[in-house]
């Protein structure tokens, strides 16, 4: 039998009162960017956009880093 483990989400939220976190996910990567991150990042994005109590977005980083920049 094997167990199969689903990867972590490439990008949390967190919604607190009018104040929404969004976590680059990537610590393993200096959160580096690459195409699944990016698109989690413009979903989030996107759904936040539509809840009208949100009138902040804090964009950080997971782990020790907030970016490396692309994953090339």
């Amino acid at each position: 039998m094997s167990t199969r483990h689903e990867p972590q989400a490439p990008v949390l939220v967190e919604a607190r009162g009018a104040v929404a976190y969004v976590s680059l996910n990537r610590p393993h990567a200096l959160n580096a960017l690459n195409v699944p991150l990016e698109d989690a990042l413009i979903s989030a994005l996107e759904d936040l956009a539509t809840r009208a109590e949100i009138r902040v977005i804090v964009l950080r980083g997971a782990g020790r880093a907030f970016s490396a920049g692309a994953d090339l």
